[in-house]
């Protein structure tokens, strides 16, 4: 068994673009920035680092997100994990690592940019109930 799950909790670092695939389906891509701080244990000096995650996001989750996020916002995403390759102009071979969202959660204080209930993944079996009773 294994397990890819990825949350974060940060901030947009500019609205996200949504764009649609030749099908119609809309997929909105965004920058997430998460900030970690900690004291050097050697000097005592006060140390802060800043890590970026592309997120991307499919269908109606995608749409949302276009909607209702904006820059500096704080959001919750919860994915997996995806390194997918592609192509620069000049031939080479290049790779992205990106959270695919699944469900995000706006953050922050009531009615700022307009709110919404967390938007969880839709089922994957058509909404049918398995069999397993619990």
């Amino acid at each position: 068994m294994s397990v890819n799950k990825a949350i974060i909790v940060g901030n947009l670092g500019a609205d996200p673009e949504v764009r649609f695939t030749p099908k119609g389906t809309p997929v909105a891509t965004f920058q997430v920035a998460t900030n970690e701080k900690w004291t050097d244990k050697g000097t005592g000096e006060k140390q802060e680092r800043t890590e970026w995650h592309r997120i991307v996001a499919w269908g109606k989750l995608g749409e949302i997100c276009g909607e209702y996020l904006v820059k500096g916002k704080q959001v919750y995403i919860e994915g997996s994990i995806r390194t997918r390759p592609w192509e620069d102009r000049d031939g080479n071979k290049r790779y992205t690592t990106e959270i695919v969202a699944q469900v995000m959660q706006m953050l922050g204080r009531q009615g700022e940019q307009g709110e919404l209930p967390v938007q969880e993944p839709e089922p994957r079996n058509g909404g049918e109930d398995d069999l397993i009773p619990f």
